[in-house]
């Protein structure tokens, strides 16, 4: 029995290697964009949506296992956003966040054996009043082109973030105390996926 990370996030799959677990990769191919214009619920339930089409997308393949799926997105003046993608709209987005307070979503969906657990948790972020040249410099440096709500808390990001109010693995992409509960759920323990192999 494996954990499986449907997902090709190296922030993910990070987390879980420092907790002792080698996952199984096998990253998901779903149409966020579409799910998203398709879901007509809350911020929360919009990123467990996304995660739990993730978890599905593979699940079928890996029956014995435990599937996780996740997604996160920040939620900034009652939007929600999503990876910037290019150096312009991760600039455009810090002058927008600079200095003000976000939270961000990260929506889960673990599977094992026909059981399904889904939960979102929320943590506060404090961004720091960037100056101008460090916005332009992290926005070159390509670290947060990929990530929800344009910064790493783990890397480079970490140096314009003041404080965070909640799970800080959570921020970095996948929650172990979100993990841990739905193991729990599923009759297992944590540490019976310690360094584990594929």
């Amino acid at each position: 029995m494996r954990i499986v990370l449907a997902s090709s996030s190296p922030s993910r799959r990070m987390i879980l290697q420092n907790a002792g677990v080698d996952p199984v990769i096998q990253p998901a191919d779903v149409d966020e964009d579409a799910l998203l214009a398709a879901t007509d619920g809350s911020p929360e339930e919009a990123v467990a949506t996304l995660a739990r089409a993730k978890a599905r997308a593979v699940a079928s393949q890996f029956h014995d296992d435990v599937v996780i799926g996740g997604d996160s997105m920040l939620l900034i003046d009652g939007r929600l956003q999503g990876k910037p993608h290019t150096p312009e709209t991760t600039v455009a987005r810090w002058h927008e966040q600079a200095g003000k307070v976000a939270h961000l979503l990260t929506g889960h969906c673990i599977l094992h054996r026909g059981q399904e657990f889904v939960e979102t948790s929320t943590t506060t972020v404090h961004f720091a009043q960037a100056s101008d040249a460090d916005i332009a410099a992290y926005a070159a440096s390509g670290e947060p082109w990929q990530c929800a709500g344009a910064f790493t808390l783990e890397a480079l990001g970490g140096w314009f973030i003041d404080r965070i109010e909640g799970d800080p693995s959570s921020v970095i992409g996948l929650s172990l105390p979100v993990v841990r509960r739905a193991l729990y759920g599923f009759g297992l323990d944590a540490s019976d996926f310690w360094n584990a192999e594929k």
